[in-house]
């Protein structure tokens, strides 16, 4: 069987698609660079981190973006008559006052790992935007248009337009042509297929929370009308009927189905193998409860699918409601590099799996200059939506440890280094080594930031000499703490008990849609050039254990 979630930790809004005897799928990344990870799996089992496709900072230039904006729900799309990857992706800009300002791209590659087309605008009428390919050679953009009016329904409707490869451009205005599959409202992610004459309609409904689903119509005709199907939703956290179109609210708590482990389960994508066998990724999330808070974000699954003998789209065992376990393809089963749990930085080139919020991790982490160690320059605090030196990779479990040893030397108390668990740039605790005037040399404390709110501990606050320090984080669930040691043997608990629940889009106030990241960070808020010296990364995580 497969356990899902098949990627776990921050990886939402998957799509899906095949090329041969490879699937790829790639997610959201919003502030985080490099951008929209691409996963990749021969048996739809087992997966690992193949690429990113976004690796140029400046394009896009995600600088000074609040958090949780950035770049939304790519489409990954193969065509195998031009045998070209093409992938459509949304920067989100801003959406004060609800107007959700975002511009839509399209790139295309030969090889999924790239080079990568320059980006070609297509519009800013609303987010999700996503490529179809149809059998005569003709292309098609759909997405949600995002309504502003009043008296309108929120958040809009389904809207089309035709591309045109030649001109590089949208042919006239999108036009509405959906508005859903059920009463859920909150209509988004459309993706358009076509199969035995029909073309079918994807899109999730119900805000991507708690009453998150999969919707299908189809049509004879690409610009409809299209008929619901008499199932909706396929496939759900939260079977129940329910009529939301007055609400534009996505979190929607009171749809918690307490029956099962995926919840928020909805936005999907699916793909059919070599063996004609259907399956379905679509995000979803495992929350604290009763707090129903997801620290690790929005994740993905994986269903079998059925297409019956009326042409509708179903889940293999004949419910709507996502499983936390799923049947194994008939392909034969492949297991993939996984990420080691220690990097010792051996390697001149950053691991794959490191991310740092708006910027390209490269830019301030150099592995040649001390060979065997990642040197980190510090950059400005770790509130600041420019330039901030923090290293990171994805929280996958909520029982993890994390260790670091770091030599570094602050001389001014714009100087720190350290550790950090971090949601967004108003959200983090950092156990870090600093220059205390007070001491009148080095020490080592923890600082918070919620919700805006900082507190730096002195409680906590102790001097040490010259020399590495030890940094280690433990999660044990919904609580954690930070450890610290001078010899690399012998470690000592330091501070308090923190929530772990609080990592989350529910209780975080200034983003939402991510997920929790833990790593390595330094700051000089004087010259911009102190560096820290790091000799191990080391992650260890129980992925077989979800929140509780």
């Amino acid at each position: 069987m497969i356990h899902n979630p098949i990627l776990k930790g921050f990886n939402a809004d998957p799509c899906i698609c095949r090329k041969g005897d490879d699937f790829y799928c790639a997610v959201s990344s919003f502030e985080w660079f490099p951008g929209i990870p691409v996963y990749h799996s021969k048996d739809l089992k087992n997966w690992e981190l193949y690429t990113h496709v976004l690796t140029d900072e400046e394009k896009p230039n995600l600088k000074r973006l609040p958090s949780a904006k950035g770049i939304w729900a790519p489409c990954l799309t193969y065509c195998e008559a031009e045998d070209l990857f093409y992938v459509v992706y949304g920067v989100m800009n801003s959406m004060n006052a609800r107007y959700f300002d975002v511009d839509n791209y399209l790139i295309t590659a030969k090889d999924i790992r790239g080079p990568w087309s320059e980006p070609v605008y297509l519009h800013s009428a609303g987010f999700d935007a996503s490529l179809f390919h149809d059998d005569d050679g003709r292309k098609y953009v759909v997405s949600l248009e995002w309504e502003t009016r009043p008296g309108y329904e929120k958040p809009g409707v389904i809207c089309m337009a035709e591309y045109d490869p030649a001109e590089k451009r949208l042919i006239g205005y999108p036009k509405r042509f959906w508005k859903g599959g059920t009463n859920r409202g909150c209509i988004e992610a459309p993706h358009l297929t076509k199969r035995n004459g029909y073309y079918y309609i994807m899109c999730a409904e119900g805000g991507t929370g708690y009453n998150h689903c999969v919707t299908m119509g189809r049509s004879e005709h690409v610009w409809g009308p299209y008929d619901g199907d008499p199932m909706n939703p396929i496939v759900t956290s939260s079977p129940n009927d329910s009529n939301e179109r007055h609400d534009p609210d996505h979190l929607k708590p009171q749809y918690y189905n307490p029956d099962s482990v995926l919840q928020k389960s909805g936005h999907g994508s699916y793909v059919e193998t070599q063996d004609g066998e259907v399956y379905l990724v679509h995000l979803t999330a495992r929350p604290f409860v009763p707090e129903l808070r997801c620290t690790l974000g929005r994740e993905t699954a994986i269903q079998k699918m059925v297409w019956t003998d009326g042409g509708w789209l179903r889940m293999a065992d004949g419910s709507s409601l996502a499983k936390e376990y799923t049947e194994e393809s008939s392909l034969p089963e492949c297991p993939l590099p996984q990420i080691p749990e220690k990097d010792d930085f051996d390697s001149p080139d950053l691991g794959i799996q490191y991310y740092a919020p708006r910027i390209d991790p490269k830019s301030f982490c150099d592995l040649t200059s001390r060979p065997g160690w990642l040197r980190m320059r510090g950059q400005e605090s770790r509130t600041s939506l420019n330039r901030v030196s923090f290293l990171a990779r994805k929280l996958t479990s909520v029982y993890a440890q994390v260790t670091v040893k770091m030599e570094f030397e602050p001389e001014i108390y714009q100087h720190s280094a350290g550790l950090m668990i971090y949601y967004d740039n108003m959200n983090y605790v950092n156990l870090r080594k600093y220059y205390s005037a007070a001491l009148g040399g080095p020490a080592v404390s923890i600082s918070r930031l919620e919700n805006g709110e900082k507190t730096v501990m002195m409680n906590t606050r102790q001097r040490v000499g010259e020399g590495p320090v030890w940094f280690r984080l433990v999660i044990e669930g919904r609580r954690f703490h930070f450890e610290w040691s001078e010899d690399g043997d012998n470690y000592s608990r330091i501070g308090e008990d923190f929530d772990t629940t609080r990592f989350s889009d529910e209780y975080c106030e200034y983003g939402e849609f991510t997920g929790t990241f833990v790593g390595m960070t330094c700051a000089d808020r004087m010259y911009h050039r102190k560096y820290a010296d790091f000799d191990f990364f080391e992650y260890i995580a129980d992925e077989e254990t979800g929140p509780k």
